[in-house]
């Protein structure tokens, strides 16, 4: 398929307004073809009316009608790999390889939500019977489960084209709970966007699904939030992106007159831990972990982690060497856009001028700007915790080493930290036994906690989070990631002496889709 530079109002090509912009290669500077044309705020209006529309059938289709959906996008997906090969890395500067490996995870939680509701008890059916009879006062049917909330918007991220994009973690997680989604496409790829959002439209198409379950919207969020965020039909918000721009969705969400929930993961500087006997042991293994971790993908992970925090002395010394050894070989490459390359550059000169620089890469130029390397900063604990030394992510190939005297210092650190949605512990049985406050301090301020390991790489499955106290997400009760996930566009609802015709099958007596219910307060499971 070419692309068009437009976008998809319930499965059909909008013609866009005036204002148009164009993808360009973060490697050699290139404005890519086509032009992108804006949606227009008549579009916008579109595309929430149809899906509100849509929602009204889409909202009560069974399990197995929206598994079958999320199965076929995986196809489609899958049949546009081609396309998508040819044009992800002219927008990213990304290798195929990535094309490859996010396509598979793309598909893979599309289709483990697939498998999720088409079991179905994700919707933790509850049933108190009727006792008629009870005194001093008879007592009611009543019956709750989970339903969808309705239309529901998704803010493409810049740093995973497909798994946290258009048909990514948060729009598998809002189709699968029954919610239509309009999905608007980062600006850095708009043209991967639109391949993955005619994959999607096929599959609503081949699934005889109603047109508005989905749509996608060209343009910079700017343009396109105020508004989509404020229009009366929309159900929720979900982004992968910046502590600006969470606030700012966050913000206009807040301010209608019916104020409507946020998702979004925001930022994080994933602290890790270094423990002396586990560092003493096993500093090279750790050292390399290390630099491969801030190197993956530039830095420009989520989880990238960006404070590490090793024993003063010769010990920490000594790593901070070998570090500086590995590091001097890590290649450079280009951030995915301009303005990332801008905000690292800015952020990275400010913190250089309150620490002790370890490795710091030469910048090499090239066609499309510069490509940025590795840059390893060095500081005390006592400066992190006088406020000396900023706390703030820098979203690029850095981290800081810190320098802690004992393990109560650490606690202390942890406890005045903001949320973050990793925290890492190398530590061995020795260490540990001093470990019991910090570990304790770890899991009030964190989403993720790993005992060894580095914390890029996230698992996609059912027990996974992807998320964390603010600022690390707007919302830390929840995950973007796994299938907890589908609760963001989930609320309950409860059926008091409700007819059986009336009831969802879920929580019929007959128990048609055969899911697991508490029932009576004892749990019934009808496949065991």
């Amino acid at each position: 398929m070419d692309v068009s530079g437009l976008s998809i109002i319930a499965g059909v090509p909008a013609a866009g307004g005036t204002k148009t912009f164009h993808a360009a290669n973060p490697a050699t500077g290139e404005e890519l073809e086509p032009q992108i044309l804006t949606a227009t705020p008549d579009e916008i209006e579109q595309a929430v009316s149809a899906a509100s529309e849509a929602f009204d059938v889409f909202g009560r289709t069974s399990g197995d009608q929206r598994a079958l959906l999320l199965r076929t996008i995986a196809e489609e997906v899958e049949n546009l790999l081609p396309e998508l090969r040819e044009r992800m890395p002219q927008e990213t500067a990304l290798p195929v390889g990535r094309v490859e490996g996010e396509a598979a995870r793309t598909c893979g939680q599309l289709r483990l939500f697939a498998d999720l509701v088409e079991e179905g008890s994700w919707v933790d059916a509850r049933i108190d019977r009727a006792q008629p009879d009870r005194q001093p006062l008879p007592k009611p049917d009543i019956r709750s489960m989970y339903r969808p909330l309705g239309p529901v918007a998704v803010f493409g991220a810049s740093n995973f084209p497909l798994a946290f994009s258009v048909a990514g973690g948060d729009t598998a997680s809002a189709l699968a709970a029954g919610n239509p989604v309009i999905a608007v496409a980062h600006y850095a790829h708009p043209g991967t966007a639109e391949i993955v959002g005619w994959a999607i439209t096929q599959a609503v198409r081949a699934c005889d699904l109603p047109a508005g379950v989905f749509s996608l919207l060209q343009g910079r969020g700017e343009d396109i939030a105020p508004t989509l965020i404020r229009h009366p039909a929309l159900r929720a918000v979900a982004l992968t992106g910046s502590r600006t721009a969470g606030t700012a969705l966050t913000e206009l969400a807040t301010e209608r007159d019916e104020p409507i929930p946020v998702f979004a993961e925001m930022s994080s500087v994933n602290p890790v831990f270094l423990l002396p006997d586990a560092l003493e042991h096993n500093a090279d293994a750790i050292a390399e972990g290390l630099v491969g971790s801030v190197t993956l993908g530039v830095g420009q992970f989520c989880t990238n982690p960006g404070f590490v925090f090793i024993p003063a002395g010769a010990l920490g010394t000594q790593f901070a060497d070998r570090v500086a050894t590995l590091g001097s070989n890590a290649s450079a490459a280009p951030m995915l856009t301009a303005a990332h390359r801008e905000n690292y550059a800015g952020a990275l000169a400010k913190m250089a001028d309150r620490t002790e620089t370890v490795v710091r890469a030469e910048d090499s130029k090239g066609p499309g700007g510069q490509a940025v390397g590795l840059s390893v900063l060095r500081t005390s604990v006592q400066d992190l915790l006088s406020g000396r030394v900023d706390r703030d992510e820098i979203f690029g190939p850095c981290t800081v080493l810190v320098e802690y005297d004992d393990v109560r210092q650490l606690v202390e650190v942890v406890k005045t930290w903001d949320g973050q949605l990793t925290a890492t512990l190398h530590a061995s049985a020795a260490d540990l036994e001093g470990c019991g406050d910090l570990v304790a301090a770890l899991e009030d301020r964190a989403g993720r906690i790993l005992f060894g390991g580095f914390p890029t790489g996230v698992e996609v499955c059912a027990s996974m989070v992807h998320g964390g106290p603010f600022p690390a997400t707007s919302d830390g009760r929840t995950t973007s990631v796994g299938t907890r996930s589908i609760y963001r566009f989930a609320r309950l609802v409860c059926y008091q002496n409700a007819p059986t015709d009336f009831l969802p099958e879920e929580l019929r007596d007959a128990n048609p889709r055969r899911v697991r219910r508490l029932e009576d307060n004892q749990f019934v499971d009808p496949k065991a």
